[in-house]
């Protein structure tokens, strides 16, 4: 072999090393020798599994020295073509030394990855750093039968991912100029490559550096291979139900029953080594005996079969896995093992899993006619996709879908969420035409900063509903019966950043759909109410301004109890044609003496054409009754029908969300603004620095708190800490008189009441009475007097299952004890930051209350993007309080500065939940 030098003296196929244009012997060497030291170890976060364009999944890992033998099978499954593409010449094998070479790597300058699908190596990428520079040269090898499936951009990003790890800046690539297909994959991959042509040869130089559009791209790619990894699951051709049983207590005869009965399009096959027959079809022994082709597998055995069937499945090819089976995560520790290698299994042998121990999955798509689930009836079709993590509480949650004339699009209960979570349908839905309106049921989340990045996306088209279970306290994992508090502002912060609409409970989550599945969304908040029952006018007038909309006219329109049905039309119809009415809600009590019908034929008349969400309380009913609805698909009500609710308030409730949800979707999305003044990298070293001595975490001193938040332009007063009388004048005299002193001891910080803060002290005399007065022997702080302003408050707090959260607030003991904060998640938008701010109850103190001058909100809002940005970049800071944070009107104020900040406390520690993975990587099962 030749060793690199400036340039690769040879040309090769993007590749990872230049040959020496031997073609050895067949076989590999051993894995190792007997006299060499064991290889060095790869990070065990490089390892990863991964969607490929076409919705199969593979595992990635770094290669090992018993790789020989793939890569030998990888090169004899490879054609001519895609050798010498590689390898520039007719390489038919590699010889021992070669073979040796791209096998035993150091993980550091030499570094490769594999993709395996069961037990075979489908493709190897690797780079090689050139001697003393920053620069690699990149390679890939994909086998025929797994080119287009995008597997050399996701070697490509997880290649990059490590060599930045590993202090590589550029990658460059040799590719034939007949080579078009690997040329794009380093053009489309957001980067900016430098070209040059020579001797038939495209020679590729690009920064590795992550760009916004090398993101976008990743972003872009993530949703369509995971979108159509879920669309592999719910559009199967053939299905077999494992477990299959013609005892009517089995779970595996309920799912056979309900496909056979739903419809399904394709052919069922039931296997069950026992019986002939199923239902009248013929059964199979094992899937394996099947002569078809099978998509989809429902397995319904017992836990400790499930394995067994996932490899038969692994040689059949099967496509997807409903595990309905039970006794996994949910029945503790050996379970939770059992379940992660189930997951590990599937996906390395190209396949997701829905579960275990979960309800099922339905596509009502008529093409389809997908029913894998024990519930035995399902919704008509309609535009609602439907997400329940729960598989017990799941057929509850489709018969009330059912009761409430909700149509659905798909469902899918996920059970344990071992693999496919809510976020991998979200990311279906969000191009499925057949899809409008997405519900959510939740009782936890796997990656909260990828959902709420989704959901934002998505809920700018299609409204996102979501019931979160679990508000205030969780099931401790292992401790059944343990209950512990849940962060409920993370929840509200997130779905509030993500334009999620939060709902409180079931009932409302079928509200709220049933009004966003058949009515459109209101333009502003104002309310017309028409009726023919005072009484009943006014709970719902009540009730508009209770939920912060607004009546469009004084009082409600009041047909009377005598009112006819065309008397009721023209109050609607005035309503519908007020241009400043923005919703209609329609409040009817039948006469005693005349039935309905007419009346909701009026209403219904008036609705369809109104061009803005009219909702009703009709006759006590809920849902949609039959004179409300427009037919549509199975007879379920279509677009255009009105929904009616039970009682007023349920209505307004639901009016309420979708105006929210409304106001919401029409704000401008907001940007993240350049900060100027940001020193990314000196704030990092104050960081890591302070993680070498304490790798467990700590909080950080004085003066490295003092040295992070300058990196990034947040106004400290000018501060001291001092351990004697003497050195408090000294600092005193060095900040400028007036001072404050401030004891350092946690128990007394921050608290004037108990003398740990001695303020406004003008000379020397001052300063020496007062360090004397404090109480403890701690060391003070000795810091500039603000002048007179607002005190705020400005933290970021770290959720290890949530992530970060900005939070905002005003100071002093009042809002402390009514936890008048504001919360949002990273990252903050200009948008956000100005939204938190006036987020609050008490943002009139800031805003010129009983003729106070207002104070430079501006200048707060620059400062939580600040604060944001801090987060955002370096995962390891944990918490960050800034209090006080004393802010002045706009001009300036404190030398020159309207804001500055009094005191910082900031912990570092390894980061948590709140990472966004770089290359793109499936979820660890069970996370």
């Amino acid at each position: 072999m030749t060793e690199k030098g400036p340039r690769p003296p040879h040309h090769s196929q993007a590749r990872g090393e230049p040959l020496d244009g031997a073609a050895g012997a067949a076989a590999g060497p051993p894995a190792t020798r007997d006299d060499e030291p064991p290889p060095p170890q790869a990070p065990a976060h490089w390892e990863a599994d991964i969607i490929a364009a076409d919705g199969g999944t593979v595992h990635l890992r770094p290669i090992r020295p018993e790789d020989g033998d793939g890569l030998v099978g990888l090169m004899d499954r490879s054609s001519d073509q895609t050798r010498y593409y590689r390898f520039f010449g007719p390489l038919k094998r590699l010889s021992d030394k070669e073979l040796y070479r791209f096998t035993h790597v150091d993980h550091d300058s030499r570094v490769a990855f594999v993709l395996v699908l069961g037990d075979q190596v489908v493709g190897v990428g690797r780079y090689d750093r050139y001697p003393d520079t920053s620069d690699a040269e990149v390679a890939f090898l994909i086998e025929d039968a797994h080119q287009g499936r995008g597997l050399g951009s996701v070697l490509l990003e997880h290649l990059a991912a490590a060599a930045r790890e590993r202090g590589i800046e550029r990658f460059v690539a040799e590719v034939l100029a007949q080579n078009n297909r690997m040329v794009r994959v380093f053009l489309d991959a957001g980067y900016t490559p430098e070209r040059t042509y020579e001797e038939g040869v495209v020679h590729l130089t690009f920064p590795i550096a992550p760009t916004e559009t090398a993101l976008a791209v990743v972003y872009e790619r993530e949703q369509r291979s995971e979108s159509r990894s879920i669309a592999r699951l719910l559009t199967p051709s053939s299905v077999a139900v494992v477990g299959a049983s013609n005892d009517e207590g089995k779970m595996g005869h309920a799912v056979l029953r309900h496909l056979l009965d739903f419809g399904f399009r394709g052919p069922v096959y039931p296997v069950n080594p026992g019986t002939r027959h199923v239902r009248g079809v013929p059964a199979y022994a094992s899937i394996e005996s099947i002569p078809d082709d099978v998509d989809l597998a429902v397995l319904a055995v017992p836990a400790d079969e499930v394995a067994g069937v996932v490899e038969a499945c692994r040689r059949k090819r099967v496509r997807g896995l409903v595990v309905i089976s039970g006794g996994f995560g949910e029945a503790g520790p050996g379970g939770r093992v059992a379940e992660r290698a189930l997951v590990a299994a599937a996906r390395a042998s190209g396949m997701r899993v829905v579960g275990p121990n979960c309800l099922g999955i339905v596509n009502t798509d008529t093409q389809v006619r997908l029913n894998a689930s024990l519930a035995p009836r399902i919704p008509g079709r309609g535009r609602v996709g439907f997400f329940a993590q729960s598989g017990a509480l799941g057929s509850a949650l489709l018969e009330q879908a059912r009761t409430r004339n909700i149509g659905l699009s798909s469902f899918v209960s996920a059970g344990n969420r071992a693999d496919v979570s809510g976020n991998d349908l979200l990311q279906y839905w969000a191009t499925d035409p057949g899809t409008e309106v997405v519900l959510l049921h939740l009782e936890s989340f796997g990656n909260p900063r990828k959902f709420a990045r989704l959901a934002r996306r998505v809920g700018r088209t299609k409204p996102v509903v979501a019931v979160k279970s679990g508000r205030h306290v969780r099931m401790t994992e292992g401790l059944a019966g343990t209950s512990v508090a849940v962060p409920e502002e993370s929840v509200a912060a997130l779905f509030a950043s993500a334009g999620v609409i939060r709902v409180e409970t079931l009932a409302q989550l079928f509200d709220v759909g049933t009004l966003l599945a058949h009515q459109p969304l209101p333009e502003g908040d104002r309310v017309a109410v028409v009726g023919n029952s005072t009484a009943m006018g006014v709970l719902v007038a009540d009730a508009v301004l209770e939920e912060g909309l607004q009546l469009a006219r004084e009082a409600p329109v009041d047909i009377g109890a005598s009112g006819t049905a065309a008397e009721f039309r023209a109050a609607l119809q005035e309503a519908v044609d007020d241009e400043s009415v923005h919703a209609v809600v329609a409040v009817f009590l039948p006469p005693l003496s005349r039935g309905s019908d007419e009346f909701g034929r009026a209403l219904l008349e008036v609705a369809r054409d109104a061009g803005k969400p009219v909702v009703a309380t009709f006759l006590s009913t809920e849902g949609i009754p039959a004179e409300l609805a427009i037919p549509g698909e199975d007879g379920t009500p279509d677009r255009g029908s009105v929904p009616s609710f039970s009682t007023p308030e349920r209505a307004v409730i639901a009016l309420a969300k979708v105006a929210q949800y409304a106001r919401w979707r029409r704000r401008p999305v907001g940007a993240l603004p350049e900060l100027p003044g940001v020193d990314e990298p000196a704030a990092r070293d104050v960081v890591l620095g302070a993680l070498a001595d304490t790798p467990a975490g700590r909080h950080l001193g004085d003066d490295e708190t003092i040295a992070l938040l300058a990196a990034y332009g947040v106004p400290l007063l000018g501060t001291r800490t001092v351990s004697d009388a003497d050195a408090a004048v000294a600092a005193a005299e060095a900040v400028g008189y007036p001072v404050v002193l401030k004891s350092t001891a946690p128990w007394l910080r921050h608290r004037s009441d108990l003398g740990g803060v001695r303020l406004d002290l003008a000379d020397a005399d001052a300063v020496r009475s007062a360090f004397a007065a404090i109480p403890s022997g701690d060391p003070v702080i000795v810091q500039e007097m603000a002048a007179p302003g607002v005190a705020t408050v400005v933290e970021i707090v770290d959720d290890p299952s949530f992530g970060a959260l900005v939070s905002f607030g005003l100071g002093g003991v009042a809002t402390d004890l009514l936890g008048d904060r504001a919360y949002r998640t990273l990252p903050l938008t200009d948008l956000d930051a100005a939204e938190l701010v006036r987020a609050p109850r008490a943002w009139p103190l800031l805003d010129g209350y009983r003729g106070s001058e207002p104070v430079d909100v501006a200048a707060l809002e620059d400062l939580l993007l600040r604060v944001a940005r801090l987060a955002d970049d370096l995962p390891e800071v944990l918490q960050l309080t800034l209090e006080p944070v004393i802010v002045g009107p706009a001009e300036p104020w404190h030398g020159g500065r309207s804001l500055v900040v009094a005191g910082a406390t900031v912990r570092v520690g390894p980061p948590t939940a709140r990472v966004d993975a770089g290359p793109r990587r499936m979820r660890t099962p069970g996370v």
